[in-house]
């Protein structure tokens, strides 16, 4: 049972949400607007955030933002509007996924167990990782117990995405792995949304690490490959 913090400023869709939520088990928390998030957030041991983009008092980017100064926890961001400028925005400030309204209840709910289990996962995954896997190519340095990444001796600060997309690269370098194979294991389900947001994460994975993103290889009609 995890405990979810669902933020949105229609009461109908947050009764709904709830309701799939508790019905699964999990315990539901509500917030009207960004800034009663934060509160709720700060009073509680939040395991993953529900949040929408438009919201009075405070929206949802700028909560997240100040949540992510403290916390890496989960967050599916929900908005009314599908540009792309505003899911790369969303996902620049470490969200972990992003849905567009309308959209069906259960279907959040899928991403959002799909999301507990990944982040269970890789905990998992950390806690056996010897403090010596360290990854070295021309000036990009990745060090996976200290979550880590320099780029010619100087750290880079990455989206939690990132380091995820980068580290399951390198875990599988030289190996071309398909797009599929990425969202399954990095996003943790078969993904449902825009198969685009794969392409737009990788290209902020690429500017984070420059000038070493070319190592990460575009392979057409399969995926992608990190070269060693």
């Amino acid at each position: 049972m995890a405990k979810i913090l669902i933020c949105d400023d229609e009461p109908g869709l947050r009764k709904v949400l709830k309701r799939y939520a508790e019905f699964e088990g999990h315990k539901v928390l509500e917030a009207a607007d960004g800034i009663e998030a934060i509160e709720v957030f700060k009073e509680n041991e939040i395991d993953i955030i529900i949040m929408d983009i438009m919201m009075p008092e405070l929206d949802g980017f700028s909560a997240v933002k100040e949540i992510r100064k403290k916390s890496e926890i989960p967050i599916i961001m929900l908005s009314a509007r599908g540009e792309e400028y505003d899911k790369v925005l969303g996902f620049e400030l470490g969200i972990d996924d992003y849905v567009v309204k309308p959209f069906s209840s259960k279907e959040v709910m899928l991403r959002v167990n799909a999301i507990l289990k990944r982040v269970d996962r890789q905990e998992s995954k950390t806690d056996k990782i010897n403090n010596k896997d360290i990854f070295e190519r021309e000036g990009l340095k990745a060090d996976f117990s200290a979550y880590k990444v320099l780029v010619d001796g100087e750290e880079v600060s990455m989206a939690p995405k990132e380091y995820e997309l980068l580290f399951f690269l390198i875990q599988n370098k030289n190996i071309a792995v398909t797009r599929e194979t990425i969202l399954s294991e990095v996003w943790g389900y078969d993904y449902m949304g825009d198969d685009r947001t794969l392409d737009t994460h990788m290209k902020l994975l690429r500017k984070s690490i420059s000038p070493y993103g070319n190592l990460i290889k575009t392979i057409r009609g399969i995926g992608y490959r990190l070269d060693e």
